[in-house]
Parts: structure tokens; C-alpha cells; sequence
């Protein structure tokens, strides 16, 4: 069974609990794995490579970087010499894995789907089990230290839901964690 979710990357945690078309909002939808101890883990490594390679430039960005690296996670599936042939890529290169020659055998790999860039005005699909809001501040060159990421995670189906109002559903949700980042990690770990 899937578990869906859409992280909504912004600013503030605030921020992220609207739909202004004026703040700056970058949503994503993702199909399966979007438990929070697997969402929240993920956004660490995510942060941690964006500050190691000093790649850090705000919430639409960040968004379009999450997608990649899930993107590659599920490509690694499909590059496993020990899957079956009519289920694997034979694939030396990145450009080889573009090439619609070599899937032709695949029936919607999961690395071309999956995964979605949403508009946060039309709300939400309905079927969603976590909403996610990522608050990325700025990032100043005379930092000493790299800002706190801000994370909050609604409670499991704790907003309104296929038949409801979706467009309200960021706004209504009832969050079963607001805090930074690494607090997040810390607490779903321990449910693990």
C-alpha cells in the first residue's frame, strides 16, 4: 500500500499553512514512502548535501532538489543486475537511462512516476495520508552556522480529505509536530 503525501516548501512554518499566491511556495506530491520517518530523514540527508555543496538557494529550489533525489532513489531499482531482465535498464550512463529505447520493456517505471509539482491553490488530491511543510529561511554569506530548518507534519489523515475542501487542507490540518528539522528526526526516529 502507498502512503501519499505533499510537502509544501516555504519561508516560515506559518507560511506554509496558506495558499498566498504571493509568498513564495513550492508543493510536491509524492505517491508512496511518505511516512515521517522516512520524509523527515530525507529532508535531513537533503539539507546536508545542500549546505555541504553550498547549493542552498530557497524553498523552489529545494523542492526541485527533493524531486531529484527521489528520482534517484527508485532509478537504483531498475539498475539491479538482479532483477529480470524485462524489469531492468541496461543503463552505463545517466544519458542511457533518458534513452525511451531502452524502456520500451517497462511499464511505468517508477522513477517517471511517482512524483508531482503542484499548484498550492488547488488544495490537495484527496487521498493523502501526511502534509509536510518545509520552512527554508535564507541563507546569508556571513553565517557562522547554517540556519535551522523548520519542519511540521500533520497528524496522519488530519485534514480535509477526498470529499472536503481540499484547498483548505494545509490551512486545517492538525500538526502532530511543528519544530526544527533535526527535533524531527529525533522524534520519529523513536517511533520507528
Amino acid at each position: 500500500m502507498s502512503t501519499r503525501c505533499q510537502l509544501r516548501f516555504v519561508r516560515t512554518l506559518k507560511q506554509g499553512r496558506t495558499a498566498d499566491p504571493t509568498e513564495p511556495v513550492a508543493q510536491v506530491y509524492t505517491h508512496s514512502d511518505g511516512y515521517p520517518e522516512g520524509v523527515v530523514g530525507r529532508l535531513r540527508q537533503l539539507k546536508r548535501l545542500l549546505e555541504a555543496t553550498h547549493s542552498v538557494r530557497g524553498p523552489a529550489y529545494a523542492a526541485a532538489q527533493y524531486l531529484f533525489l527521489e528520482k534517484l532513489t527508485s532509478m537504483s531499482l531498475y539498475l539491479d543486475p538482479n532483477r529480470s531482465p524485462e524489469r531492468r535498464l541496461d543503463a552505463a550512463s545517466p544519458a542511457d537511462m533518458c534513452d525511451p529505447a531502452r524502456m520500451q520493456h517497462l511499464s511505468q517505471p517508477l522513477f517517471l512516476l511517482g512524483h508531482g509539482v503542484e499548484d498550492p491553490r488547488a488544495g490537495i488530491h484527496g487521498d493523502e495520508e501526511y502534509l509536510y511543510v518545509v520552512a527554508i529561511p535564507e541563507y546569508k554569506l556571513d553565517h557562522t552556522e547554517p540556519p535551522t530548518w523548520e519542519v511540521g507534519v500533520s497528524e496522519a489523515c488530519g485534514f480535509p480529505r477526498w470529499d472536503a475542501q481540499t484547498d483548505t487542507a494545509f490551512c486545517e490540518a492538525t500538526w502532530q509536530f511543528e519544530g526544527s528539522l533535526i527535533e524531527g528526526c529525533r522524534e520519529f526516529a523513536a517511533t520507528r
